[in-house]
């Protein structure tokens, strides 16, 4: 594994995302907590782009756990059918839905472990969600940002447990609010894999990765 980014190195690589994008926001679509919800765990295994083209439609009419439920599990799936696993995920947003209405009042949990006894719904996702919904300085590692904080030095892990860890140790607060966003941002579109654009990347001087392409 690379040696770790130093402090102030890793306050220049995020000042350095930040100039370049000082708002970031996350690439799936939602109109509130409950849609941001369902979107990200239909996300799974699938492409932000391609969640959008389906719950478009969907949550133009369907943005509450009660009209969820009313819908029902084969008009939803009949909705998603272009997502990967469409039926396990229309079962799994179903059996949340019915959840949020039996044990949280309809509405959307603000902390983790709530989140996370829902269907569906793991770590990753219930981080994004408060991230996202509720403004919490969470991490949320997917295999984008895993793979940015294993290639730089800003926080080295074999699981993405291990490297949320080291990132909640790393990142100084200043940025944690958007610290996943850029990241996320910066793998899909920069740091690719298997092969990374280092041409047009603001991060080379500070980079640990022995591979750059430049």
């Amino acid at each position: 594994m690379p040696t770790l980014l130093t402090d102030s190195e890793i306050y220049e690589l995020f000042a350095r995302l930040r100039a370049g994008n000082p708002e970031p926001k996350g690439e799936l679509e939602s109109v509130n907590p409950y849609t941001l919800l369902v979107a990200v765990v239909l996300s799974a295994q699938a492409t932000d782009k391609g969640v959008n083209k389906a719950t478009g439609p969907l949550f133009a009419t369907v943005d509450t756990p009660e009209k969820m439920v009313a819908l029902g599990e084969e008009r939803l799936a009949e909705a998603i059918r272009t997502i990967g696993l469409y039926k396990t995920k229309a079962k799994n947003v179903i059996a949340l839905s019915q959840r949020l209405l039996a044990e949280f009042g309809g509405a959307v949990p603000q902390d983790r472990e709530a989140l996370e006894s829902l269907p569906g719904v793991g770590r990753k996702t219930a981080n994004v969600v408060l991230n996202i919904a509720f403004g919490q300085p969470t991490l949320a590692v997917d295999t984008h940002v895993f793979r940015v904080a294993n290639r730089t030095g800003l926080a080295t892990g074999k699981t993405p447990l291990e490297v949320e860890k080291g990132l909640e140790l790393a990142v100084p607060m200043e940025f944690m609010q958007h610290a996943h966003h850029w990241l996320i941002l910066h793998g899909r579109y920069v740091c690719k894999a298997p092969k990374p654009n280092c041409g047009v990347c603001p991060l080379p001087s500070l980079c640990r990765y022995d591979a750059k392409t430049i």
